[in-house]
């Protein structure tokens, strides 16, 4: 029996996770170009979104190692039991595992590119710097990756524990018996 519990936890991890990217896209650094007596540079709002976008990304990974943690990972300990359980357990372990990964780059791209800021100017005959900013979606799709994530680390999770109930029955040899001659 799935640990309610832990799904609970999950879930709270995951909806953390999920608000931080939104609130993360909502608060990209934006920037204007200011003119000086010589010079056009860029100046940058503020850097909020990166923080969010960081915190998001490690609330994410907590719940990925929590439920692989109460899993032990489908690989480490005693054998699933045969059936669809364990079929549906494997493809969604390895679906977790691939929205996971495209969750945590998202975020992890995004939040380093939100915090690079271009550092130069230009003079005021030349043409005006360019003020590079993040995308507008990038923590949008961290942000969906993370709902999917979470969806699917919890079914394979109660997929899982279907398939870790019970014991594995004996194998009955049909085969041929030997028996010592007298």
């Amino acid at each position: 029996m799935a640990s309610t519990l832990l799904l609970v936890l999950v879930f709270v991890l995951d909806l953390i996770a999920f608000g931080l990217a939104v609130a993360a896209e909502q608060r990209r650094a934006t920037a204007t170009i200011n003119r000086d007596a010589e010079y056009n540079y860029c100046v940058y709002e503020s850097d909020v979104a990166t923080g969010l976008g960081v915190g998001s990304f490690f609330f994410l990974l907590a719940s990925q190692l929590l439920i692989m943690f109460a899993s032990r990972c489908l690989c480490c300990g005693r054998a699933l039991r045969p059936g669809k359980p364990r079929s549906w357990a494997i493809v969604l372990f390895i679906t977790c595992w691939v929205t996971f990964f495209i969750a945590e780059v998202c975020l992890l791209a995004a939040s380093v590119r939100n915090a690079y800021h271009t550092k130069y100017r230009t003079y005021l005959a030349q043409h005006p710097p360019s003020c590079e900013v993040l995308r507008k979606g990038v923590f949008g799709a961290g942000a969906a990756f993370i709902v999917f994530t979470g969806i699917v680390s919890e079914l394979f999770y109660v997929s899982y524990s279907k398939a870790d109930e019970g014991s594995i029955p004996p194998r009955m040899d049909g085969g041929i018996r030997m028996k010592a001659f007298m």
